[in-house]
């Protein structure tokens, strides 16, 4: 009976939660590929910038930035609100959006990237943490594919703006301008009718969750422990960690540098190289975070491991895409670069639908926003490392095969390392249906 009426008072929301995220995952994303697309525009407008590795350097502060806070950004989400969360990040990262487009310094720009990275850092482990308090079992894959499509038009429209860059009567500044009004605009709406999942069902699906995890153990001293000692020493979440962290570096490159690599290795414009560098393989993630969603949500039915291997899947797609850019590249073959690309839409469609449901199965929900935010903080401050690494080696001439290359090996490292995960349980609703 508990379970019916959970059901009615939640399901009305659960997607349309889904639906208010999709815009805001969609702005989270676009500035940041927007500055990738403008890269040539924004270094001969802005004094200061005078090597590749310093705009790395720039990058990489973003990034470390958004990482030292994502931990904090998720603890809030778990101990306040996911709802408020979200609302406040997005309203501070589109006033700073706003004001990228005055600077007119390398310090000045470094200093929005880094406030950028702040206050977009409490966004992401909130809305998964969300959208999974809603989404229970059946439909959590798809849900959280969703909303990475958000993700993913926003990579893709950042990829137009290389051709409002080179518009005399728009330019950069205008784009950072404009994107920034539309995002604190949104707000607005999107704090009326978003709601947190009621507290006595959040309660409810928790205590559950605890009867099943904590079997074997006293739930006096479950409770007693902190939320950090409890992730930092369950060997699945450091697992989860590693493998979350080493294929996204690879993402973190082909987002910020490949607009520039394919402008240089194929001698054609900023607008062009920015769309081919994102269209392809981000429509190709769309479709395949769909599928990757369904497919792990029924392959999840007959084994608590089903995310897992379509996760693994994923990756050992991305791992040949990886060594066919640098070929492409090195080769001068601009349709075997989109082949490649798309190859890599596919694969990363299928890991980054599954990250938050494995998260789901060996924590506790009421650590989920937490847990993604230590993700999110170990993940990114190594994408920071490997976008102020990728800069040294283009300064050092490395070829784009070896460069590549080493990403790749990454990504097989990590395929050894999530099929070594042990799931704690396959979802909520199996501890409500055993309880």
């Amino acid at each position: 009976m508990l379970n019916r009426v959970i059901s009615k008072e939640t399901i009305s929301m659960a997607w349309l939660v889904v639906l208010l995220l999709f815009p805001v995952a969609l702005l989270n994303y676009l500035d940041r590929q927007m500055i990738a697309a403008m890269k040539t525009s924004v270094m001969s407008d802005i004094s200061g910038i005078a090597s590749e590795s310093q705009w790395g350097y720039m990058l990489g502060q973003f990034k470390w930035s958004y990482a030292f806070f994502s931990p904090i950004g998720g603890l809030l989400a778990d101990r306040v609100s996911r709802r408020w969360t979200i609302g406040a990040s997005l309203i501070c990262w589109s006033a700073i959006t706003f004001l990228t487009g005055l600077v007119d310094s390398f310090q000045g720009l470094l200093w929005t990237r880094t406030a950028m990275g702040i206050s977009e850092a409490f966004y992401i482990p909130a809305a998964l943490a969300l959208i999974s308090d809603y989404h229970i079992g059946p439909t959590r894959s798809k849900a959280v594919g969703v909303h990475q499509m958000g993700i993913y038009c926003g990579v893709i429209l950042g990829g137009f703006a290389g051709y409002a860059a080179d518009s005399p009567a728009v330019g950069w500044r205008l784009t950072f301008q404009v994107i920034g009004v539309i995002g604190i605009a949104y707000a607005v709406p999107l704090l009326f009718f978003l709601r947190d999942v009621p507290h006595e069902d959040a309660k409810s699906v928790a205590n559950r969750v605890d009867r099943e995890t904590t079997a074997n153990r006293s739930t006096t001293n479950q409770a007693e422990r902190s939320v950090f000692s409890e992730l930092f020493t369950n060997f699945s979440f450091l697992l989860l960690v590693a493998y979350f962290t080493l294929p996204a570096l690879s993402a973190w490159i082909v987002r910020d540098w490949m607009p520039s690599i394919l402008k240089e290795s194929f001698d054609i414009s900023q607008g062009f190289a920015g769309v081919s560098a994102t269209l392809y393989w981000q429509v190709a993630a769309i479709f395949a975070a769909l599928f990757g969603g369904w497919l792990a949500d029924r392959w999840a039915r007959r084994s608590p491991r089903g995310r897992i291997y379509v996760s693994a899947i994923g990756v050992g797609l991305i791992i040949p895409a990886l060594i066919g850019v640098g070929i492409a590249t090195s080769e001068k073959s601009m349709l075997a670069a989109i082949a490649a690309l798309v190859l890599f839409g596919i694969g990363w469609g299928f890991f980054d639908c599954n990250n938050m449901p494995i998260l789901c199965q060996i924590v506790r929900p009421n650590h989920r926003a937490t847990g993604y935010g230590i993700m999110n903080m170990i993940s990114i401050s190594c994408g920071g490392l490997a976008d102020w690494g990728f800069g040294k080696m283009l300064d050092m001439k490395l070829p784009m095969t070896t460069i590549f290359g080493a990403f790749a090996a990454c990504c097989i490292l990590s395929i050894v390392i999530v099929l070594s995960i042990r799931p704690r349980f396959a979802s909520e609703s199996d501890a409500l249906e055993n309880s």
